[in-house]
């Protein structure tokens, strides 16, 4: 639907009707296809008739969500995968083969770095990290040639960010085709396609269905790349996506707009807010002028996003008790959810990279990364402030018995 805006895009792109002429998308939920005759079961086989064969292969509910994603990512085509992870691992594993070479920004999800770091090179896969930032790290590493790049731009959970101009150009260059995870920036405020990636993934289980339902991931690109290399991998290996889900994806794709536009908002307020209180020492957040990466941030971005990271002097310690504190933010992992989430990444989703790396990353044992929901800012601010007000005045007692006490 080329012709209308995205919000008209995400409630109509994609939807195929049956002669019934239903409202909202049919749910398709079967695993296979009858065919008229044996004739037609053979040629839907050979490729020389277009009819469903089997769910894994393909499902009318599900090409409607990717047909919809497609339109909304401005991308030839789209394949939708089971979760998130999926699709990274697929979208690496269907392009990749033993003797490749992948480079990989360090700031990754603590799953896609043990793909990276501990997966590929098991099949003879070589991987190299590089610091996202660093420009001339990813020339000396892309000096040589390589089949693929990684990057996620924001990064979880440090909010890092990749010139992806710069960094596609030197792939390219290098003979690698280059994947974007795009997920904390939704298609909505990024577009790496236009930015001269070739490859983005999303796992939809974020912002895409955005209240905390089912799981989900999809990966977009060129239409001869999705048809001849990604889709024999997934068809073959079977991270296929169920109908159900991919309906409440649908359903999730028609208010993407108005959600994250909203949570962007709030995550305004909430970071500049934090930046503000006296036991925070640091705020991360791309649409902050104090972001080490603003400028380049708002030149690949429409807006600063929905996830703030935030430091507590006390670590850990400090870390839970304000977690612990909050009555209207819930701790989870999770994050794109209109609820706002609260975690601690070097005891969750990035514990099991190891210290050294978190080191490395900027994660410390202070850190909280903050995903900001649909509830009212002042009502977010007020919970963030009563337990880091409670936090600051119990350090005030800690203090005021210490002094005592020597």
């Amino acid at each position: 639907m080329p012709s209308y805006r995205p919000a008209t895009q995400l409630v109509h792109g994609g939807t195929t009707r049956t002669p019934h002429g239903e409202t909202s998308e049919a749910l398709f939920l079967t695993s296979g296809f009858v065919y008229e005759s044996a004739e037609q079961a053979e040629a839907t086989f050979t490729g020389d008739v277009s009819h469903y064969q089997y769910s894994r292969f393909g499902n009318p509910t599900v090409a409607m969500l990717e047909n919809r994603l497609a339109g909304i990512e401005g991308a030839e085509a789209c394949r939708a995968t089971a979760t998130g992870m999926a699709a990274v691992h697929g979208a690496m594993l269907s392009h990749l083969k033993a003797g490749d070479r992948v480079v990989a920004s360090r700031a990754l999800f603590g799953s896609c770095h043990w793909i990276v770091s501990t997966l590929l090179p098991r099949y003879g896969i070589s991987s190299e990290f590089v610091d996202g930032a660093d420009l001339d790290a990813w020339r000396a590493a892309l000096s040589r040639p390589a089949a693929l790049v990684l990057v996620e731009s924001p990064s979880n959970p440090m909010l890092d960010i990749v010139d992806l101009r710069a960094v596609c150009g030197m792939a390219h260059a290098a003979g690698a085709i280059v994947v974007v995870d795009n997920v904390f920036a939704t298609p909505l405020l990024q577009k790496p396609l236009e930015l001269g990636a070739d490859v983005v993934v999303y796992s939809c289980t974020k912002h895409i269905d955005g209240q905390g339902r089912v799981l989900g991931g999809a990966v977009l690109g060129r239409k001869a790349w999705v048809e001849d290399t990604l889709q024999p991998f997934l068809r073959n290996t079977g991270p296929s996506l169920s109908p159900f889900n991919a309906w409440l994806l649908l359903k999730g794709l028609e208010t993407l707009q108005l959600r994250v536009h909203a949570a962007c908002a709030s995550a305004t307020t909430v970071a500049d807010m934090l930046a503000r209180h006296p036991a925070v020492s640091r705020v991360w957040f791309p649409g902050r002028p104090d972001h080490p990466q603003h400028a380049l941030a708002m030149s690949q971005m429409s807006a600063g996003g929905t996830l703030v990271a935030f430091e507590l002097a006390g670590g850990k310690p400090a870390a839970f008790r304000a977690m612990n504190a909050f009555r209207l933010i819930a701790v989870s992992n999770n994050l794109g959810d209109s609820k706002s989430l609260a975690t601690h990444p070097a005891t969750t989703t990035h514990m099991r990279i190891g210290a050294e790396e978190r080191a490395r990353l900027g994660i410390t044992d202070g850190v909280v990364r903050l995903s900001v929901g649909l509830e009212d800012a002042a009502d977010l601010t007020d919970d963030l402030a009563q337990a880091l007000d409670g936090l600051q005045a119990r350090g005030l007692r800690d203090g005021l018995v210490r002094a005592a006490a020597e």
